[in-house]
């Protein structure tokens, strides 16, 4: 057990076996940045209290650098007999400056240096997709602006419901990303914590600085209870979680995709670079894009519930377990970011079929709720209105009409308030226009909230 960094206690090698489902390497040496960081940060702030040498800290630091440079070349052989990504950086750093590097893990164990790794990549990739949302809603804004006046049918229960401008449907979505956006944000302050320097659990007998060290890494404060620094994932739960909601907000989002581009609606053509054909139908072209970031949403979600199973039964403090938090974390990044990227590509590149938006809401009554509001601004009660304006739809529909068919007199037997003004009223852009209260589908309520978009995304 020699070549076991913590092998002095033990007697009989690892089984092979045991070394494999043991280790973690395969998973956590995307870390491996970090970990150098954090090791860095660590070996300058030993130096400063004395625990270490001056210059013993340069030759491990440049060793440091020299083993970065390796891993990135691919010139460091991963094994499961070294576990994990800290015993690979101390075993290469060992290969550099021999014996010098076993004190680079003084006054440090692997429980808070996990724990500052996860935290200092949590912390990059949070930024970076703070930043891909960004560059998504100015698809999304983009798409909007460049068709202002597009009428389509809104729905509730996937039935025709009411009008509203294609463009005010795309700004649902910029709000859904904004506040998204404003979860990472507050996440990202939570996981801004440094947990370096609590060691396994109960803190460390060494002078160590943690204060400088914090600084060094950029942390915004310290975590406060040593127990609590190296045993908690709540950063990682609540990251996966908001992922969640991401993926579950471009699902949606996917879904009506993929029925717009139905020939059913048409609404949208989507670019031949971004679908894919059939084996077997030369004909077909399918929408997968749009297919997989809805099914892939399954996956942020089911990494959401394989970390709260791991976390739910744990006691005080390090468990081995919180292995397992990796992949599930790893894997929701991946997942968020390609979607993100994917879809801001896709969206610049989307054709919008005005007409046969416009036509589609030619039928189905989406004016029936205008003709109960001009009823009531003729001086009826709302629910009196609401009922003339259902016998209203009734009667057309038993002679295959919609309301702009019915003839003034048709009007005029339902309720004699209706004059030749209704036509006008019911007519689709007037539908539209008419929806001028905060947040509503007006023309001019559409056009300011896509140019507040702009200005906020400095567009």
């Amino acid at each position: 057990m020699s070549d076991k960094l913590w092998g002095g206690r033990f007697s009989e090698d690892t089984d092979t076996l045991v070394e494999k489902f043991n280790a973690s390497i395969d998973v956590d040496k995307r870390l491996y940045a970090s970990d150098i960081e954090g090791s860095m940060a660590h070996l300058k702030m030993m130096a400063k209290q004395q625990i270490l040498a001056k210059d013993e800290a340069e030759t491990l630091l440049a060793g440091l650098e020299r083993v970065r440079i390796r891993i990135e070349n691919n010139e460091v052989p991963f094994s499961d007999s070294l576990e994990d990504i800290h015993m690979h950086v101390e075993d290469a750093l060992g290969q550099e400056c021999g014996d010098l590097a076993k004190k680079l893990h003084t006054g440090r164990s692997r429980n808070d240096q996990v724990a500052l790794d996860i935290r200092i990549f949590l912390k990059n990739e949070t930024r970076q997709i703070m930043d891909r949302i960004t560059g998504f809603q100015r698809a999304l804004v983009n798409l909007a602006k460049a068709h202002p006046d597009v009428i389509m049918p809104g729905y509730t229960h996937m039935q025709r419901a009411q009008p509203v401008l294609f463009a005010h449907h795309l700004m649902a979505y910029y709000e859904m990303l904004k506040r998204d956006k404003e979860r990472f944000a507050d996440a990202y302050k939570r996981m801004d914590a440094m947990p370096l320097g609590t060691a396994a659990l109960a803190g460390t007998t060494y002078p160590v600085d943690r204060e400088f060290t914090r600084q060094i890494l950029g942390f915004d404060r310290l975590c406060e209870n040593s127990m609590d620094a190296v045993s908690d994932r709540d950063f990682i739960m609540e990251f996966i979680s908001h992922a969640g909601i991401c993926m579950i907000h471009l699902s949606r989002l996917s879904e009506e995709l993929i029925l717009w581009s139905s020939s059913e609606f048409g609404y949208i053509t989507i670019s031949d670079a971004f679908t894919t054909g059939s084996s077997i139908m030369p004909q077909k072209k399918n929408p997968d894009v749009a297919e997989l970031v809805r099914g892939k949403t399954g996956r942020v979600v089911g990494n959401l519930m394989a970390i709260f199973t791991t976390m739910k039964s744990l006691p005080m403090a390090y468990n081995k377990d919180m292995q397992e938090d990796k992949e599930p974390l790893f894997d929701t990044v991946d997942t968020l970011s390609i979607c993100l990227e994917v879809y801001t590509r896709m969206f610049p590149h989307i054709t919008v079929h005005a007409h046969r938006m416009r036509t589609a809401c030619a039928r189905g009554f989406l004016n029936a709720t205008d003709f109960a509001d001009y009823l009531v601004n003729k001086g009826m009660p709302f629910r009196q209105a609401h009922a003339v304006a259902g016998k209203a739809v009734a009667l057309a529909i038993s002679e295959n009409k919609e309301l702009d068919d019915l003839s003034l007199a048709q009007f005029k037997d339902l309720s004699d308030r209706v004059t030749e003004d209704v036509y006008d009223f019911i007519r689709l852009d007037q539908v539209v226009a008419r929806r001028i209260s905060a947040g509503g589908t007006g023309f001019d309520n559409v056009r300011a909230a896509v140019e507040k978009a702009q200005k906020e995304l400095n567009l």
